[in-house]
């Protein structure tokens, strides 16, 4: 007979858990301006395709193109501000988010730009004729109807100031979540 000898061994996993160490003052300022410039675009062209249908005109894919933009970027702050909450706040996530959103908010930028500063027609060109060269006074329907003129076209040059915001804030986004990855921070 042949006896056979067995050695039995132990192997241990060991779970190990990494602690991302995410700066606070800078993600929570980035938070905050993200979710402002969010909320801010959205209503400013929520409000723009409510005076098209007002108007009886076209709506340009642009306006619900960024309204489904900024939706997508306010789920996406609600999602991290959860992961803060539950302490698993990944830079991996973070970046992909960041970069998908980027490339969004660059597109809708680039198409807000050319709009509002285009070669002919432009809303800037047409605010500048019909607008600032066109002050009104008094307690009138022509002075209601140049508010709102004036009031319009603020809105597309403060939506397009928070893109470029967005867009500019997102990049760093992207930057500070690999510097977290990287423990460089």
């Amino acid at each position: 007979m042949v006896s056979s000898a067995s050695t039995f061994s132990e192997v241990v996993l060991q779970r190990v858990r990494t602690k991302y160490r995410w700066p606070p003052l800078q993600l929570n300022f980035w938070l905050l301006i993200m979710l402002v410039g969010s909320c801010t675009i959205l209503g400013v062209f929520a409000n723009f395709l409510g005076v098209q249908g007002q108007l009886h005109v076209g709506v340009p894919w642009y306006f619900p193109y960024w309204i489904a933009v900024s939706a997508l970027s306010i789920v996406f702050i609600l999602l991290l501000l959860y992961l803060i909450s539950q302490r698993q706040l990944l830079p991996g996530i973070v970046i992909m988010g960041s970069f998908i959103l980027f490339v969004l908010w660059i597109v809708g930028l680039i198409v807000i730009s050319v709009q509002l500063w285009g070669p002919s027609g432009s809303v800037n060109s047409n605010c500048n004729i019909y607008v600032n060269g066109n002050v009104q006074h008094g307690a009138n329907t022509e002075t209601l109807a140049w508010l709102e003129q004036k009031s319009i076209c603020q809105s597309w040059t403060a939506a397009w100031a928070f893109q470029l915001v967005g867009c500019v804030f997102l990049l760093w986004m992207m930057i500070m979540a690999y510097q977290v990855y990287r423990d460089d921070l």
